[in-house]
């Protein structure tokens, strides 16, 4: 007797990886059904049935690849690591792995859904899912810039949210940069130079 289902007759994890870097590469927008059909070796109905929609996919293939390169980031929570640490090392874990040619470059965050659909006039699905990932992680730096106001590596009079804003540029701009060829040594200087304002309270650089 057949067992009761259908099982799946692809590798989940190939799919979504397939499916992320294609997403990473080209943006949300400019991916089609049809390259996505390509990328993963499913049919339009395998993708429907498994995912539900495109947005659906795509919410999967970000989670795949917070799970994956995207948690080079999950740094800034160790709170085995001073607040400065912490800071300092997720800069400089995702500039390696932005700048990693052996995937595309830039953070899939970052680029693959910032731009609204015009067909739409509102905020697309994937826009959505992107813009919630960014949030959280900006609040992942506000938390470690007040840590570090509570450890006295900050004044307690510093501007949590325009230092917050500084760091999480930085690390958004590096995308950008990154996918125009700006050599990884040159981000990682620019990093350190971002990192000098962060000295003990009453203490300069």
């Amino acid at each position: 007797m057949p067992p009761a289902g259908r099982p799946r007759a692809f590798d989940m994890a190939v799919v979504l990886e397939a499916a992320m870097r294609l997403f990473w590469e080209r943006g949300y927008d400019a991916t089609s059904m049809a390259q996505l059909r390509e990328a993963t070796g499913l049919s339009s109905a395998s993708l429907y049935g498994a995912f539900g929609s495109k947005e659906g996919l795509f919410e999967r293939a970000v989670d795949h690849y917070m799970a994956g390169p995207g948690s080079v980031t999950d740094v800034i929570d160790d709170e085995a690591l001073s607040p400065r640490e912490a800071i300092a090392r997720m800069l400089h874990g995702s500039i390696d792995m932005q700048t990693d040619p052996s995937h595309p470059l830039g953070c899939l965050i970052a680029l693959s859904g910032t731009v609204q659909a015009p067909e739409d006039g509102g905020d697309p699905a994937a826009r959505r899912i992107v813009a919630a990932r960014r949030a959280a992680s900006r609040a992942r730096v506000r938390a470690c810039v007040l840590r570090g106001i509570a450890a006295g590596e900050l004044a307690e009079d510093t501007d949590v949210d325009g230092i917050t804003s500084m760091i999480y540029a930085f690390l958004l701009g590096a995308s950008t940069q990154a996918c125009d060829g700006t050599p990884a040594r040159d981000l990682h200087a620019a990093a350190d130079t971002l990192l000098a304002f962060w000295h003990p309270a009453g203490r300069e650089a």
